[in-house]
């Protein structure tokens, strides 16, 4: 079986709810005529038929040889709204998911939203996801509206995910100051690499990681610059003393110890990702259907990448069915 763990679905109620809340995101077209999400006035994404149409996405699936998506709720995910709103919107986003994976068994699975800005909701959430719903992890945005993963707001959910070994994926959200980023489509270019390594960084320094080892983290994009900056990153924890007031070993240990997708399909930034974190630590994604993303190079970026069989198994394979939650009759039917 080969899983991409980097793909979003919508549910059409989802894109209604953002069109009537008003605030940073709004509907626009495109001077091709596309319809596209802006975010405070830039262009922010496209809206593409699969993002609604199953049909569509098993077609593509079965084009290129996916057997199973892992889909997830990209930004702005439920963070678009404030507070306690987030809870239903996580609800009804979760819900969909579930009833999707049911009606299609084993060809989509599902990272839960969670409603971060309501804490008490998030756990309540986390653990309907995982334990009703039977979903595969959660997924979180490298910011949650402005306020980084790190911040201690969040410590008791991740307390909880690091108690039952929660595997959770990390997607970019455009950073705080985004101004910068509002030209040239600059805001998912290189705001979404950019802000994905910040909020690894955060957690690292922070000691999230060495604190909270049974955490599964998936980090989107090949890590962003994560696995070029590791050895800077072990520079900053020898030369500053505030690097290393929260981890004892440099960064790099820890940061071996997350996965990452293979959304990147250079051949020498695969090569890099792997030689840095191993085949083991790394999962097939894909980023469909938005157009920086490509259901094709998702497949062919790996059968054609500088790796041994059984690498490209694990990368396909081997590495979702270790770190997701619920998958153990999966796991179960292919030893058989």
């Amino acid at each position: 079986m080969r899983f991409d763990l980097h793909t979003h679905y919508y549910p059409t109620a989802y894109f209604e709810r953002i069109e009537r809340s008003g605030g940073d995101f709004s509907f626009a077209t495109s001077p091709t005529g596309q319809r596209i999400i802006r975010y405070r006035g830039a262009r922010f994404f496209g809206v593409t038929a699969p993002m609604t149409d199953v049909a569509k996405r098993l077609e593509d699936m079965d084009r290129v040889g996916i057997d199973t998506e892992v889909l997830s709720l990209s930004t702005p995910n439920v963070y678009f709204v404030e507070g306690k709103a987030q809870a239903d919107v996580a609800r009804m986003v979760n819900d969909a998911y579930a009833e999707l994976a049911a009606k299609h068994s084993r060809r989509f699975l599902g990272f839960a939203s969670i409603p971060m800005d309501d804490p008490d909701a998030a756990l309540r959430e986390l653990e309907r996801a995982l334990d009703d719903l039977r979903m595969q992890g959660v997924v979180l945005l490298s910011n949650i509206r402005g306020r980084a993963l790190a911040d201690p707001v969040y410590r008791q959910f991740f307390e909880e995910a690091d108690r039952r070994k929660v595997c959770v994926f990390v997607h970019p959200m455009i950073p705080v100051a985004s101004e910068p980023f509002t030209e040239y489509v600059l805001g998912p270019i290189i705001g979404f690499p950019f802000d994905t390594t910040l909020a690894i960084a955060k957690l690292c320094y922070a000691g999230v990681f060495r604190q909270l080892p049974n955490i599964r983290w998936v980090v989107a994009h090949a890590g962003g610059a994560v696995p070029y900056l590791m050895e800077r990153m072990d520079s900053g924890w020898r030369d500053f003393a505030e690097c290393r007031a929260n981890i004892d070993e440099p960064p790099s240990v820890y940061l071996k110890r997350l996965y990452y997708d293979t959304v990147t399909f250079s051949p020498l930034n695969l090569k890099l990702l792997r030689d840095q974190v191993g085949a083991d630590h790394m999962v097939m994604g894909s980023d469909y259907p938005h157009l920086l993303g490509s259901i094709d190079r998702a497949v062919s970026s790996i059968e054609d990448a500088d790796m041994g069989a059984a690498e490209k198994e694990r990368v396909f394979t081997g590495t979702a069915l270790a770190i997701l939650d619920n998958v153990e009759s999966i796991a179960a039917t292919r030893l058989r």
